[in-house]
């Protein structure tokens, strides 16, 4: 007998659809489990074969669920606004009002062919005032707590694009969306600040049903470093230089200092007859990502500043110099480079013929192995006693790492010359975009400098109808362009006011959809909690899912 596809699947799908048959009840008997599909962007022509590859595991999955006699949530919707959508729109001149509904169509039609098992009566998109009235209501409770706020960044700016990028969305010093170029700019921007929560994303790891190596993933990227602040003199101009070291043991072994290409007080302090190399490799690092800049197998460039700092432990001078693998917005902007004992430090002093001092006697070696280490022809990060670490008031040698480290950072303190201290790898979140397509912040700006956050009854704040949705190359919003819309009259006050014309990023959306997913049609709060404890006591599968630290992060702030 013929298995006439397209007759028996339209059948079946018809009658899924028509009794509802993968219908999710939020009040069930059954054992619970969620399985969350990323939802897609619909920013093409439609479903490519990824998108098709990974929702047919989570079907499989669902149905499997399903079978054994679970109360399955497998629910599907848009990831709509933001950088894809537009840029769509702006490729076939079509408003992304316009173009994001088409694809949406299309995408919802084709997920419907291949049979898959979705709740569509959950189906959302973030692009939707029902949807992002909760996004901008999240932004004023954060606000509210004093987590967001504005301040000058560097930031991956794209021209091309006319925004800024998070680094995620930068490759090898080109926009994943267009391969465009991307450079370093100062913008005043909204943040987020998650580094408040960043002990509790590690504590609260414990709590997970993840695979370790996840979970150690999920601690490196968060990158909790106990250290000191360090402050160097620089020679000339008399300027504090601080350093943040996890090793102030080593102190008496930095040999150099490395500032960011983008700290403050390069340009101050290099000489003249260094400027304009200096000058040059800061452009050139201004063309490359944060993720190109700290790849651990890339060459370690770099060049000298001219200038001079005085190590505090023992009063000589180190020359300083400025590379790209330091990241501004990380601990300083400035590190001590102990190239006998660190690999990085090593590689970079060999390149440069930097000098190299051993300040640990290795443990654990052959004498062979022990004289290159200690003549600084070998590098040597593990244990040891302390060497060639001592000046007037103040001896390490002889003590372990540990002793050496409280010893030191009591004397940095007792003399003000630093201070024991923790730092992250984690930053905090840069929150804006200069584009059209995506939510506004729900806020106004009156001429004294104040702000009043919008109240839930004046949400949603929905961006103007415009014509020109274009971005802009000197970094402005398409929005400031809407005079009649940035410009306005507080309600509520009576004071002339302005609009901010940054947007969300893509992200404000489609980090909280999978709690939404839980109480779509709620109109009267963004979810509500007694059906999120119902839903949430369950097993939950993401299946490549975008949520990261930052996303994590603000999940943190809601819970």
């Amino acid at each position: 007998m013929k298995y006439d596809h397209q007759q028996i699947e339209a059948k079946w799908q018809k009658f899924w659809q028509d009794n509802k048959t993968f219908k999710t009840p939020n009040q069930s008997a059954k054992p619970k489990y969620y399985v969350l599909d990323m939802f897609p962007y619909p920013s093409g022509a439609g479903l490519h074969v990824g998108h098709v590859e990974g929702y047919t595991a989570t079907d499989i999955l669902a149905r499997y669920k399903r079978a054994k006699g679970f109360n399955v949530l497998h629910p599907m919707g848009w990831d709509s606004f933001g950088l894809p959508a537009e840029q769509y729109a702006i490729r076939t001149g079509t408003h992304p009002a316009i173009s994001t509904k088409a694809n949406i169509d299309n995408f919802r039609r084709q997920l419907k062919s291949l049979g898959f098992s979705y709740d569509w009566d959950r189906e959302l998109a973030t692009s939707d005032p029902s949807y992002y009235k909760w996004t901008q209501w999240i932004f004023t409770k954060l606000y509210n707590q004093g987590l967001a706020y504005e301040a000058e960044m560097l930031v991956n700016f794209c021209p091309a694009l006319g925004t800024v990028l998070a680094n995620e969305e930068v490759e090898n010093g080109r926009s994943k969306e267009g391969g465009y170029p991307i450079e370093r700019r100062p913008l005043k921007q909204w943040i987020l600040k998650i580094t408040a929560y960043a002990d509790r994303l590690i504590q609260d790891l414990d709590l997970l049903d993840w695979p370790e190596s996840l979970k150690k993933l999920q601690i490196n990227w968060i990158g909790k470093s106990e250290g000191a602040n360090v402050h160097f003199l620089e020679k000339s101009t008399r300027e504090s230089l601080t350093v943040f070291t996890t090793r102030p043991d080593t102190l008496f072994g930095a040999t150099y200092m490395v500032l960011s290409p983008e700290h403050p007080l390069v340009n101050k302090i290099t000489t003249p007859e260094f400027k304009k190399g200096v000058q040059d490799y800061q452009k050139l690092s201004a063309s490359k990502s944060d993720m190109d800049r700290t790849e651990l197998n890339r060459e370690k460039t770099g060049v000298f500043t001219g200038a001079y700092a005085i190590n505090p432990v023992n009063e000589l001078s180190v020359p300083i110099w400025i590379a790209d693998y330091v990241i501004v917005g990380y601990g300083t902007g400035a590190i001590m480079a102990v190239p006998a004992h660190d690999d990085r430090d090593f590689e970079f002093a060999n390149n440069h013929n930097l000098p190299i001092l051993a300040v640990y006697d290795p443990q654990g070696c052959d004498e062979g192995e022990r004289q290159e280490i200690i003549s600084g022809r070998r590098c040597h990060t593990g244990e040891g006693t302390v060497i060639n670490s001592e000046h007037r008031d103040l001896s390490l040698n002889g003590l372990g790492i540990d002793e050496a480290k409280k010893t030191v950072v009591n004397w940095l303190e007792k003399h003000g010359k630093g201070k024991g201290t923790t730092t992250y790898k984690l930053r905090d979140w840069l929150f804006s975009r200069q584009r059209y397509w995506g939510e506004p912040f729900p806020l106004l700006k009156f001429d004294d400098g104040t702000i009043r956050i919008l109240d839930e009854d004046e949400l949603p704040l929905c961006p103007p109808e415009v014509s020109n949705y274009k971005p802009t190359p000197e970094g402005n919003s398409p929005l400031a362009q809407v005079t009649e819309w940035v410009n306005t009259v507080d309600p509520k006050t009576g004071k002339e006011a302005k609009r901010e014309t940054n947007i969300m990023p893509q992200w404000a959306g489609s980090c909280w959809y999978y709690l939404r997913f839980c109480d779509p049609h709620n109109r009267q709060e963004a979810w509500n909690p007694e059906v999120e404890k119902i839903l949430a006591s369950c097993r939950y599968v993401c299946w490549g899912c975008r949520t990261c630290c930052a996303a994590s992060s603000l999940c943190t702030v809601l819970a």
